[in-house]
């Protein structure tokens, strides 16, 4: 840390620290972790198995347990990832009912 570092006042802490550290703090704040049933953290991109057979509202189909979505996405949601399937536009699963692969 530099000597000429800016300070600036937190006002959730009520303290002055440097402008860096307070911006450091901001993100990891804003930072969701979104975890699988089993407490796997999940990442953009990941590889998911669904544990428990579910019904596609919309799409008339079943989603057999066992079935390996591919390529997933965070929603900004701690519960809710974002899906593609074959023949399932716009598909967003629970994390409850999936396991990392």
């Amino acid at each position: 840390m530099s000597d000429n570092e800016d300070y600036v006042y937190d006002e959730d802490s009520g303290e002055w620290m440097p402008a860096s550290e307070l911006a450091a703090k901001h993100a990891a704040a804003n930072t969701i972790e979104v975890r699988d049933a089993v407490g796997n953290l999940l990442a953009d991109g990941d590889q998911v198995t669904l544990i428990k057979d579910l019904e596609v509202k919309g799409a008339g189909q079943t989603l057999k347990q066992g079935t390996l979505i591919k390529s997933i996405r965070l929603t900004g949601d701690a519960q809710e990832i974002d899906c593609k399937y074959p023949g399932i536009k716009g598909l967003v699963l629970r994390a409850e009912f999936v396991r990392k692969r």
